[in-house]
């Protein structure tokens, strides 16, 4: 007598991965809708667009060379030559601002991965380990907070020499705590999660477990505190560039432009010298807090189940 023969369908596991892909498709069109229902969102969003877009482009759109100096044209009013004017040496300011645009946003997104990347990490042993090292890790968070954050900055910039990489290392070095914070406390809720006592039961290893499984799950709050701090540190930036800190001359950044218009005379004579600059730092950073407060409202669970 043989066995019964079991025919099981052609399909069999397919339908639960399906499913699944279809929930991932799903809640990413609902967070893609939620974001563009903010339109201070969209708006900055595009404005990052333009702005990202032109610095690129800067070598093609740039009507002139950014570091040509012409004394005879010293501080002359936008017109269809110099659309912006020109500063203190006849440089022109439009395509300085085109050029110091890519300087000032490679120091924020560049800082930006470096603060991420030590922040997540360390916010991420801190809560799946817990206990001493824990203990150790958010006392060491607690001493680099407790010192003031702008003189702390200035004084390792002066003695470290300003220069861009120097820069970004101080950028990263001294604004990653908040980020571990952020991240040891999604930890903390989520390593009590099904998934992870399920991947620990299986004999999965704890980086995987950490890196494969519970961080993608946090990871929302992290875009979010990303998008935030690159409008810091450009703002950071502009600050010691302006104090003579930050990137040297004769790179231009938008802070550093604003260094030698520090004058009331010019600032009366020649309003366009200061102007230019400190608008494009002020549209750049806005932009970067409309987007992050656009993805922190989709990102946030409670709207998302609405």
């Amino acid at each position: 007598m043989g066995k019964p023969e079991i025919n099981l369908p052609n399909n069999l596991g397919q339908a639960p991965i399906e499913q699944t892909l279809g929930e991932r498709r799903s809640l990413t069109s609902i967070i893609i809708a939620k974001f563009f229902q903010n339109k201070l969102a969209v708006f900055g969003l595009i404005l990052l667009v333009i702005i990202v877009g032109s610095a690129l482009l800067a070598p093609w759109i740039a009507p002139h060379n950014p570091d040509f100096q012409n004394l005879r044209n010293r501080l002359a009013a936008p017109s269809a030559e110099f659309l912006l004017g020109t500063d203190h040496l006849g440089r022109d300011i439009f395509s300085r601002l085109l050029f110091g645009g890519r300087v000032s946003l490679f120091v924020g997104f560049v800082a930006m991965v470096g603060a991420v990347t030590i922040g997540t990490t360390v916010g991420a042993v801190a809560g799946y380990f817990g206990g001493l090292v824990d203990a150790f890790l958010m006392r060491l968070v607690d001493v680099i907070i407790s010192f003031p954050n702008i003189f702390l900055l200035i004084t390792l910039v002066a003695v470290l020499e300003p220069s861009i990489d120097k820069l970004i290392m101080v950028f990263a070095f001294l604004s990653w705590t908040g980020t571990a914070r952020l991240v040891r406390g999604e930890f903390l809720t989520l390593k009590k999660r099904e998934f992870v006592l399920a991947a620990r039961t299986i004999g999965m290893s704890n980086t995987r477990i950490i890196f494969g499984q519970i961080l993608p799950s946090a990871f929302g709050p992290v875009i979010v505190a990303a998008t935030l701090a690159v409008g810091g540190f450009i703002l950071a930036e502009s600050a010691l560039s302006f104090l003579g800190l930050g990137v040297q001359p004769p790179t231009s950044t938008w802070g550093n432009m604003l260094t030698y218009s520090q004058s009331v005379t010019i600032f009366r004579t020649a309003w366009w010298y200061p102007t230019f600059p400190g608008l494009m730092i002020l549209l750049t950073v806005l932009s970067f807090n409309f987007v992050g407060d656009g993805l922190r409202d989709a990102l946030d669970p409670r709207v998302i189940e609405k």
